[in-house]
Order: structure tokens, then C-alpha cells, then sequence
């Protein structure tokens, strides 16, 4: 298991332009982005033994992580599509 955050450019290579433009005109996903960025500090601190948290805790994490890149999938999807 690697202890790297998976920033949402790093998930996301080809859509950066995208990111920012939603990050800066659409106030939903300005929110959805710094609560990803949050979560995903949070969990990389537990990885990296920095924070203390149960299995049961970093897996929930995980598990919201990933919902909010799906929703974040589908904003990129429709920005491309509405280009």
C-alpha cells in the first residue's frame, strides 16, 4: 500500500482545465472538491500512521472517497459534453 494522496488532478490527468473551471464556476463542486481534499488528507494521514483510526473508520473514508470522485466523474462528463 503506498501513503501518496490521490489528488483529484492526479485521478483525473487529462480533465485538469475541466477541474478548474468547475472549481471556480460551479459552487457544488467547489464544496465536493475541498471535502474530496479533506477526506483524502484525512486518510493519508491514517496511512502514513501520522493519525490513529479503525478499519472499520479508514474504509468508510475510502468508501466516501470513492463516491465522491464518481460524482465528480459524472460533473467532467457533463461538462465535456455541454463544451
Amino acid at each position: 500500500m503506498t501513503h501518496v494522496a490521490h489528488e483529484l488532478h492526479d485521478e483525473f490527468p487529462k480533465d485538469t482545465e475541466i477541474l478548474h473551471r468547475l472549481k471556480v464556476g460551479d459552487p457544488h463542486f467547489a464544496k465536493l472538491a475541498d471535502h474530496y481534499h479533506d477526506l483524502n488528507r484525512e486518510i493519508h494521514r491514517i496511512e502514513a500512521g501520522v493519525e490513529a483510526a479503525s478499519d472499520g473508520r479508514t474504509e468508510d473514508l475510502k468508501k466516501e472517497r470513492l463516491s465522491i470522485l464518481d460524482q465528480v466523474s459524472v460533473m467532467i462528463s457533463a461538462a465535456k459534453a455541454g463544451a
